[in-house]
């Protein structure tokens, strides 16, 4: 029996950092989609661990067609 493939996958988890000051971390996390994420903020220490325990893979300039299209959505409604 041909099972099909899921679309969203839970063991996916993305990171993109965007900004560090004062000791703390503002980055965006997703799950499954790199497109859709919830804004976070945690100190070093705490965002280390929190990476650590969710392996997430850090999305960097590589990846700048994703902050494209959000910035898009965020200004343009």
């Amino acid at each position: 029996m041909n099972h099909p493939q899921p679309l969203f996958s839970s063991t996916r988890r993305y990171v993109r950092i965007t900004s560090r000051r004062d000791g703390y971390v503002e980055f965006d996390f997703s799950v499954g989609d790199a497109d859709l994420a919830v804004e976070l903020i945690m100190n070093n220490t705490m965002f280390e661990h929190f990476c650590r325990i969710n392996e997430v893979q850090t999305l960097g300039a590589d990846d700048s067609g994703i902050e494209r299209s959000r910035e898009r959505w965020r200004f343009e409604g």
